[in-house]
């Protein structure tokens, strides 16, 4: 099977950069500095979880085209502070701004990737396909050493479309100059990466840390990223 794939697609948050660790590290050290638990009346952990869900509802909803980059921005930390009765749209913005300008020059990558990649690299053309936002993306790429394996990096907020619609897949693809047959996609995302990478003709690794159940029929499927060096 390794010999048709020529262009491996991967996915940043979650497959390769550790967004968990990172964020949450971020907002430990913005939780602390500015005293929220006096200000919200709460610990971490349970400002940490209520933020995590209201984060992830928004993403789920960018992905779908439901809300901007702008909207989410502007609302996630603003319905977090809101649950714990602080309505304060300036502070939240000014949160916004430190925990952006904070978490990108974070760098812990998830276990294997390093090795993974120093092994890949040389064996195949290797790529980024994110539907993480440009800015941020470049910076955590160039902070943690990823820019060194990666020849390319298409973000789904230059294409104009999320996955998991074609069209971004389409024109990763075109930018890369890579054929369908000769693809894989690798993510952490069942609908995104995986289906969205089906509906391509383009095969795919799930990666599936937690090994959660589910339905899908990935064409490979690994719960870590060094699995991945027992077919390609």
């Amino acid at each position: 099977m390794a010999s048709v794939y020529k262009h491996l697609f991967f996915d940043l948050d979650h497959t390769l950069w550790d967004f968990e660790a990172n964020s949450r590290d971020t907002l430990y050290d913005l939780f602390l500095h500015q005293r929220l638990e006096n200000i919200l009346k709460t610990d971490y952990e349970t400002f940490y979880r209520t933020y995590i869900e209201i984060n992830n509802e928004l993403w789920s909803l960018y992905r779908i085209g439901k809300v901007t980059k702008e909207q989410l921005r502007a609302t996630r930390f603003y319905k977090t502070f809101c649950s714990f009765h602080l309505d304060d749209r300036e502070f939240s913005s000014h949160f916004e701004k430190q925990y952006l300008k904070i978490c990108p020059h974070k760098t812990q990558l998830l276990p294997g990737t390093e090795e993974l990649l120093h092994y890949l690299h040389k064996r195949y053309e290797l790529h980024v396909l994110t539907n993480g936002f440009a800015e941020t993306q470049m910076i955590k790429m160039a902070k943690s050493g990823l820019n060194d394996f990666f020849g390319t990096m298409v973000s789904s907020e230059v294409v104009g479309v999320n996955k998991p619609d074609p069209r971004i897949f389409k024109e990763s693809l075109a930018q890369t100059g890579a054929k369908a047959e000769s693809a894989l996609m690798v993510g952490d995302n069942l609908d995104a990466d995986i289906i969205g990478a089906q509906q391509c003709g383009i095969d795919q690794v799930y990666y599936n840390p937690l090994c959660r159940a589910h339905r899908a029929k990935p064409t490979f499927e690994v719960s870590h990223l060094l699995q991945m060096k027992a077919f390609l």
